[in-house]
């Protein structure tokens, strides 16, 4: 799923957050994100998913502009800031209230997606009464659940400890795919050079240099 941002431009609160930002995306390439806290990072993943609208330019994703033609990417899955969940609800119930609103993602691809990432299916602990790392996890199953063609995660490997660190890492690897592109913000440099194809970095909302691995 390729996208495309051209000549996008946000204003909030007095303060640009992207300005001038042009950047094709394109499937089969994971892409990193790499930046200072403030540096539009997060904001670039809020365009393409059509959470913000443009003051200026657009994002499309596979030619239709979102906001405009489409309100949502239609295969999507993203991981921005800190995962929210029912409290009540165990991390598999949680994914499958989910996933029963599309039916895309079967009970035995929830379990397996679980499993793979470092958490047990079974666990009868509710949401409250995880960890961070373990929300962390969650949160990454939630966005690769239903095998999109954009993935967006912001800061996947927070909270994680270095297990965790290699389950997602080869968990993002495994869905590099010629229909898939992905795209990961994350501050840890050496960590994003060893899983991006291509390195984007940007300050003040602008992209200041781009990087092939």
């Amino acid at each position: 799923m390729g996208v495309l941002v051209q000549s996008y431009s946000k204003t909030l609160n007095g303060q640009p957050v992207l300005n001038d930002v042009t950047l094709e995306f394109l499937p089969g390439t994971i892409y990193g994100l790499r930046g200072t806290n403030g540096s539009g990072k997060t904001m670039l993943m809020r365009a393409i998913c059509g959470l913000i609208h443009p003051d200026e330019g657009y994002a499309a994703v596979d030619g239709k502009v979102v906001g405009k033609d489409i309100p949502f990417p239609p295969s999507a899955g993203l991981l921005l800031e800190n995962p929210a969940f029912l409290d009540g609800y165990t991390g598999y119930k949680n994914l499958e209230l989910l996933a029963n609103i599309r039916k895309i993602a079967t009970s035995e691809a929830i379990r397996s997606l679980l499993r793979e990432v470092g958490l047990d299916p079974d666990d009868r602990r509710s949401f409250r009464k995880y960890s961070l790392g373990m929300k962390q996890r969650l949160g990454i199953a939630c966005a690769l659940m239903e095998s999109p063609s954009l993935i967006l995660l912001d800061e996947p490997f927070n909270g994680l400890d270095p297990d965790g660190v290699k389950l997602v890492r080869n968990a993002i690897l495994k869905r590099r795919t010629p229909q898939t592109t992905i795209i990961v913000a994350c501050h840890d440099k050496e960590e994003l050079d060893s899983l991006a194809d291509e390195i984007i970095v940007m300050a003040q909302g602008k992209v200041t240099e781009r990087l092939t691995q």
